[in-house]
């Protein structure tokens, strides 16, 4: 059982003040009847809550794929920024974050949810959840590369190492500039500029296409999102066994 006010605050129909206000004026109904009571307790998950006439039911968890565009920042919120959640228009939820980070230059895929346990089952080292990107390079990609990332490449400063695991390095195109595809288990910060900056080279444009079995929606231009399809819901659930 949960409070009206809280209710609604939670999802998304206002503050909690002003839900409070909406209640005490009478343009809320639970299960047909109006209710004027902010503190009216509710089954959350079994009454039809209503407000100005429009049904507000219940998400205990939201899951969005985004299509992140150049210059958002990952981040729930910011005074000056503008971050992945704020693209969230039509949210429920107010407890949405972004599953890891992309850098604010990068684009691609980013997986927007209130589920902190699938969050860590998914960006967790241990659980080896391949992570594949589009990367333009400014340098020649070549074979020695493609080993090196195998190996696992040191993007440590100075005298202080540390080490990649190993990195998948498909070659899409070799010259000047150069396109491959990698598929990495980690989320070190700037990893792959990192990466490419120890091998000597600079990454010019970055892209995430999949996180595990989710992969991005072509359909999706840059800044837009949409709900997870029940296939990949379980898809990536199924990734993470035990977690329902």
């Amino acid at each position: 059982m949960m409070r009206l006010d809280k209710f609604l605050a939670k999802m998304g129909a206002g503050s909690r003040q002003e839900v409070k206000s909406y209640i005490r004026k009478g343009m809320v109904s639970v299960n047909g009847e109006t209710v004027s009571r902010p503190e009216t307790k509710i089954d959350e998950e079994k009454d039809e809550i209503f407000l100005q006439g429009k049904r507000i039911a219940y998400a205990a968890f939201e899951y969005y794929m985004l299509n992140k565009p150049a210059g958002v920042i990952s981040a729930t919120e910011d005074k000056k920024e503008t971050t992945v959640v704020d693209l969230i228009r039509e949210k429920k939820r107010k407890d949405l974050f972004p599953v890891g980070r992309l850098d604010k230059d990068t684009e691609g895929l980013l997986l927007i949810t209130n589920d902190g346990v699938l969050a860590h089952r998914l960006l967790s080292p241990n659980h080896h959840v391949d992570k594949t990107y589009f990367v333009r390079v400014h340098g020649r990609v070549t074979e020695e590369e493609e080993k090196s990332f195998l190996a696992g490449v040191n993007i440590g400063t100075g005298d202080e190492e540390e080490w990649t695991r190993p990195a998948r390095l498909e070659i899409l195109k070799s010259g000047e500039e150069s396109e491959v595809r990698l598929t990495i288990q980690e989320g070190k910060y700037h990893q792959i500029k990192r990466m490419f900056q120890a091998v000597g080279m600079e990454v010019l444009y970055l892209k995430r296409l999949s996180m595990g079995k989710l992969t991005l929606d072509p359909g999706l231009k840059p800044g837009e999102y949409r709900l997870l399809t029940e296939k990949e819901l379980c898809d990536v659930t199924d990734e993470n066994a035990g977690r329902h």
